[in-house]
């Protein structure tokens, strides 16, 4: 089974998504999923650098108490998959071009960057790092067991930015514009940060497909 998960670094809908599908796929081990990650920026024109959280709140919420009345949901949403989010904590909102390159950068390098994206979210969300910071980053690479030196080369080149930014582009033009979104199977897309059972329900149907797909093949 082979799943496109299409997410942002600093989307926190996208950390409860993963954690739910993790869920799900640990009450159906059998399914043995190929992941792919595929970058999507929440905020295509954020400027290279970064900008302070409280000002990135204000223009996309309003105002700062109507941001921290949005979180409330995620809050309760996050202690339920075991994520504490510490959003008062977070004082910059970066660019996610340098943090998706990351993942690319683990994704030739390791079979699965499922853990590295997860050490991205946690940075962000818990422990209030600027993953925008290729200090971060690289501290990041490292405890994933990759070479640093090798990531720091990668980070201050121009490898792979392209790559991201096109990325990007497309999954927009394939009328994706909220994440998570995960694409099973290149058929199935579930948005949002659905519950496991929701996960489920398209697992059995991909399952009953194939069964209905080899039991076809064999008659013939």
């Amino acid at each position: 089974m082979l799943v496109d998960i299409v997410s942002d670094t600093i989307c926190p809908w996208c950390f409860v998504g993963k954690r739910r599908f993790q869920q799900a796929l640990r009450s159906r081990p059998r399914q043995n999923p190929l992941l792919k990650w595929r970058p999507y920026q929440l905020n295509p024109t954020m400027p290279v650098e970064g900008i302070d959280r409280k000002s990135y709140l204000a223009a996309k919420f309003g105002s700062l108490e109507r941001a921290e009345r949005s979180y409330d949901r995620l809050r309760i949403a996050g202690t339920e998959v075991g994520i504490e989010f510490r959003f008062d904590d977070i004082e910059f909102t970066p660019n996610t071009v340098d943090s998706h390159r990351l993942i690319q950068f683990s994704t030739s390098r390791m079979t699965d960057p499922t853990d590295i994206v997860d050490m991205l979210f946690v940075a962000y969300f818990v422990e209030a790092r600027n993953i925008g910071d290729i200090h971060v980053l690289h501290d990041i690479a490292v405890s994933a067991g990759l070479n640093g030196d090798e990531f720091i080369s990668y980070i201050q080149s121009d490898m792979d930015k392209t790559y991201i930014l096109e990325q990007d582009e497309a999954i927009r033009r394939e009328g994706i514009n909220g994440v998570p979104c995960f694409v099973i199977d290149g058929k199935y897309a579930v948005s949002g940060a659905q519950s496991p059972e929701i996960f489920h329900q398209v697992f059995d149907l991909v399952h009953q497909e194939r069964m209905t797909t080899t039991s076809q093949s064999a008659a013939e």
